[in-house]
Protein backbone atom coordinates (compact mmCIF):
# COMPACT_ATOMS: atom_id res chain seq x y z
CA UNK A 1 0.00 0.00 0.00
CA UNK A 2 1.19 3.52 -0.67
CA UNK A 3 1.37 6.34 1.86
CA UNK A 4 -2.07 7.75 1.03
CA UNK A 5 -3.66 4.32 1.47
CA UNK A 6 -1.97 3.92 4.88
CA UNK A 7 -3.26 7.34 5.94
CA UNK A 8 -6.83 6.53 4.88
CA UNK A 9 -6.62 3.10 6.52
CA UNK A 10 -5.16 4.73 9.64
CA UNK A 11 -7.96 7.28 9.85
CA UNK A 12 -10.66 4.62 9.52
CA UNK A 13 -9.06 2.23 12.02
CA UNK A 14 -8.22 5.04 14.46
CA UNK A 15 -11.77 6.40 14.41
CA UNK A 16 -13.26 2.94 14.95
CA UNK A 17 -10.80 2.14 17.78
CA UNK A 18 -11.53 5.49 19.45
CA UNK A 19 -15.27 4.83 19.09
CA UNK A 20 -14.90 1.42 20.77
CA UNK A 21 -12.80 2.85 23.61
CA UNK A 22 -15.01 4.64 26.18
CA UNK A 23 -12.34 7.20 27.18
CA UNK A 24 -12.40 10.60 25.45
CA UNK A 25 -10.09 11.08 22.47
CA UNK A 26 -7.41 13.70 23.07
CA UNK A 27 -5.34 13.30 19.93
CA UNK A 28 -7.72 14.65 17.33
CA UNK A 29 -7.53 13.50 13.73
CA UNK A 30 -3.73 13.22 13.75
CA UNK A 31 -3.90 11.08 16.87
CA UNK A 32 -6.45 8.85 15.16
CA UNK A 33 -4.23 8.50 12.09
CA UNK A 34 -1.20 7.67 14.21
CA UNK A 35 -3.18 5.26 16.37
CA UNK A 36 -4.56 3.48 13.31
CA UNK A 37 -1.23 3.18 11.50
CA UNK A 38 0.80 2.11 14.54
CA UNK A 39 -2.06 -0.17 15.63
CA UNK A 40 -2.00 -1.83 12.21
CA UNK A 41 1.76 -2.32 12.48
CA UNK A 42 1.59 -3.72 16.02
CA UNK A 43 -1.48 -5.85 15.27
CA UNK A 44 0.05 -7.11 12.03
CA UNK A 45 3.32 -7.99 13.75
CA UNK A 46 1.61 -9.85 16.60
CA UNK A 47 -0.91 -11.58 14.33
CA UNK A 48 1.88 -12.70 12.01
CA UNK A 49 3.97 -13.89 14.94
CA UNK A 50 1.14 -15.79 16.65
CA UNK A 51 -1.29 -16.80 13.86
CA UNK A 52 0.68 -16.34 10.64
CA UNK A 53 -1.65 -13.61 9.29
CA UNK A 54 -0.71 -10.03 8.46
CA UNK A 55 -2.08 -6.67 7.37
CA UNK A 56 -1.96 -6.78 3.57
CA UNK A 57 -4.37 -4.07 2.45
CA UNK A 58 -8.01 -3.11 2.67
CA UNK A 59 -9.76 -6.33 3.69
CA UNK A 60 -11.75 -7.56 6.68
CA UNK A 61 -8.90 -9.54 8.25
CA UNK A 62 -6.48 -6.63 8.05
CA UNK A 63 -9.13 -4.28 9.42
CA UNK A 64 -9.83 -6.51 12.44
CA UNK A 65 -6.12 -7.06 13.09
CA UNK A 66 -5.46 -3.31 12.91
CA UNK A 67 -8.34 -2.52 15.28
CA UNK A 68 -7.11 -5.16 17.74
CA UNK A 69 -3.61 -3.65 17.59
CA UNK A 70 -5.00 -0.15 18.12
CA UNK A 71 -7.07 -1.24 21.10
CA UNK A 72 -4.00 -2.99 22.53
CA UNK A 73 -2.04 0.26 22.18
CA UNK A 74 -4.82 2.21 23.91
CA UNK A 75 -4.88 -0.34 26.74
CA UNK A 76 -1.09 -0.27 27.19
CA UNK A 77 -1.10 3.54 27.08
CA UNK A 78 -3.73 3.75 29.80
CA UNK A 79 -1.91 1.19 31.92
CA UNK A 80 1.34 3.16 31.64
CA UNK A 81 -0.38 6.43 32.59
CA UNK A 82 -1.81 4.86 35.75
CA UNK A 83 1.56 3.48 36.86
Amino acid sequence: MNILSWLIFGVIVGIVANAIDPAPNRGGIFGSILLGIVGALVGGFLANLIFGISVTGFNVTSFLVAIAGSLLLLFVGKAMRRA
